[in-house]
């Protein structure tokens, strides 16, 4: 019977992980037979809980774009962007005046292709700078993780998961020793009263019991207590503080807040559109202040408000161009944002308290769920080993 116990509390906790995480889909018939995980069934609420604890207590986005040196962006940038400058005007010019480009001399051409070029750098400077200095108004850090964890649950399951997996291990090994324990008794209570309802009664106790105790000593005590003066104690989470810091902001840093999710978010997100805004009144201030040369010529040929909108074109094509051009910096940029060694530091100076919250939420609204199916499975466990004995 002990040794029963023992895998009755093994058995229980590995499924009560499993059912965590697994099935990513809904597997079965909706709306209620089947299952879908615990985490990718609740998404939505488990990447806000995460979320929110991201940007409340780790991430502050102003302090992290601070860091970028907007002339050392221009620099990384300043080959690709020459020559987005060099399309997008000639594009232009060859769409709303091709005849006029054709027969401007090669030099006056290069001239203005110069005077752009030479100013861009200037204007990608200044564009970060006031990104930098206005970022809330450009991105929406909450949105952007959230978003990026609903769309892919299986992320959401390896953030929980990765980061938890000595916990885990620590369920499922506690339920053997927890099992045997309690194994032990149900003999002792059998031996005395060969009731066939002791069997299931103790599977279904053993289930529910231990499932409790493994989930309740993950977290509790958040500090180091001592119990009737023989051993102590501390919370398995709260004791690899350092560790899950580590692993945290690794993992953040290296798949949730990246540079081109945040490219993503600034370019597609719901503050996008002020972006461009900013694009758009950069370009079009370059365009007056560098195409003087020409712009008497142009204006006269097309008319004043075709070239307002030959300015507009230009912008509209210099911000698609964007992306490919920004990601040339990546590399500088993942170094100067510093996200992981941000979050490891910030992680180690959270309350215990605090700490427990990047982790708890995924168990507690529904931790009775995996307690209830321990309990189930231990009653039948139970049940079936009745069965064996009085037959």
């Amino acid at each position: 019977m002990p040794f029963i116990a023992a895998l009755i509390g093994y058995v229980t906790k590995r499924v009560a992980i499993e059912m965590m995480f697994r099935p990513v889909e809904f597997a079965g018939i909706k709306p209620f037979l089947g299952w879908q995980g615990v985490l990718p069934a609740n998404a939505e609420r488990m990447a806000t809980t995460a979320t929110e604890m991201l940007t409340t207590n780790l991430v502050d986005p102003k302090e992290i774009f601070a860091r970028l040196d907007p002339a050392q962006v221009a620099k990384e940038i300043e080959e690709p962007l020459l020559e987005v400058v060099e399309d997008v005007t000639r594009e232009v010019m060859e769409t709303y005046q091709p005849r006029l480009w054709e027969v401007l001399p090669t030099a006056a051409q290069l001239l203005l292709l110069k005077r752009v070029q030479a100013e861009a750098p200037r204007a990608i400077t200044k564009i970060m700078r006031e990104i930098a200095a206005n970022i809330e108004d450009v991105l929406d850090l909450k949105h952007m993780v959230v978003t990026n964890l609903v769309r892919d649950k299986a992320l959401l399951n390896r953030l929980i998961r990765d980061i938890s997996k000595p916990e885990m291990q620590f369920i499922a090994r506690s339920g053997i020793v927890f099992g045997f324990i309690l194994g032990c008794v149900q003999l002792l209570v059998w031996t005395f009263t060969k009731s066939p309802i002791v069997l299931p009664l103790f599977g279904l106790g053993i289930g529910w019991f231990t499932d409790w105790l493994a989930l309740t000593m993950i977290f509790l005590p958040r500090e180091r207590k001592q119990f009737f003066s023989l051993y102590t104690w501390q919370g398995v989470f709260q004791k690899r503080r350092d560790q899950v810091a580590a692993d945290y902001g690794d993992m953040i840093a290296r798949e949730i807040i990246t540079v081109p999710h945040l490219l993503e978010a600034v370019l597609r997100g719901p503050k996008s559109d002020r972006l461009f805004t900013m694009i758009t009144r950069e370009v079009q201030k370059t365009i007056d202040a560098q195409a003087s040369v020409v712009k008497p010529f142009v204006a006269i040929a097309v008319g004043t408000k075709r070239f307002q909108e030959m300015k507009q074109t230009a912008a509209a094509i210099a911000a698609q161009r964007v992306p490919e051009t920004i990601r040339h910096a990546e590399d500088y940029a993942v170094n100067a944002l510093d996200v992981r060694n941000t979050i490891v530091d910030r992680m180690r100076k959270l309350t215990p308290w605090e700490f427990e919250q990047l982790l708890r939420p995924a168990f507690r609204q529904d931790e009775w769920k995996l307690i209830a199916v321990g309990a189930v499975i231990g009653g039948l466990v139970g049940e079936l080993q009745a069965l064996v004995l009085l037959h």
